[in-house]
């Protein structure tokens, strides 16, 4: 099992961005997903997370800002990003429980992406 991150950049304050997360492999189905990020010197911190019913979790950081949403069929989730702030500047990993064919359960990590928000 893969978990791919992507979407990540450079934007100024107040933008925009959109991650996704692509998970791919012998996967029977997704349960549990998530975005952390982790700045440098930090602590990697949970964003945003949903589980596979759709119940959503959001950092008080980030409530109002950011939206997370998954589309099972696609095996992909997604972080819309807006207003963003110079503290939101980090890498951002998703997580994933994932069950596999062989009916077991594991937690996954994808490989992180930039965001960078500066002037």
């Amino acid at each position: 099992v893969q978990l791919q991150a992507s979407g990540g950049g450079w934007v100024r304050p107040g933008g925009s961005l959109r991650l996704s997360c692509e998970a791919s492999g012998r996967i029977s189905s997704l349960k549990d997903m998530a975005w952390y990020r982790q700045a440098p010197g930090d602590k990697r911190q949970l964003v945003a997370s949903i589980t596979d019913g759709g119940r959503l979790t959001y950092s008080d950081s980030v409530k109002g800002r950011f939206t997370i949403s998954r589309v099972d069929a696609r095996l992909t989730m997604t972080l819309e990003m807006n207003s963003l702030t110079p503290e939101d500047t980090a890498v951002y990993y998703c997580n994933a429980d994932v069950v596999t064919y062989d009916a077991r359960r594991n937690n996954y990590w994808g490989q992180g992406t930039q965001v960078t928000v500066s002037s």
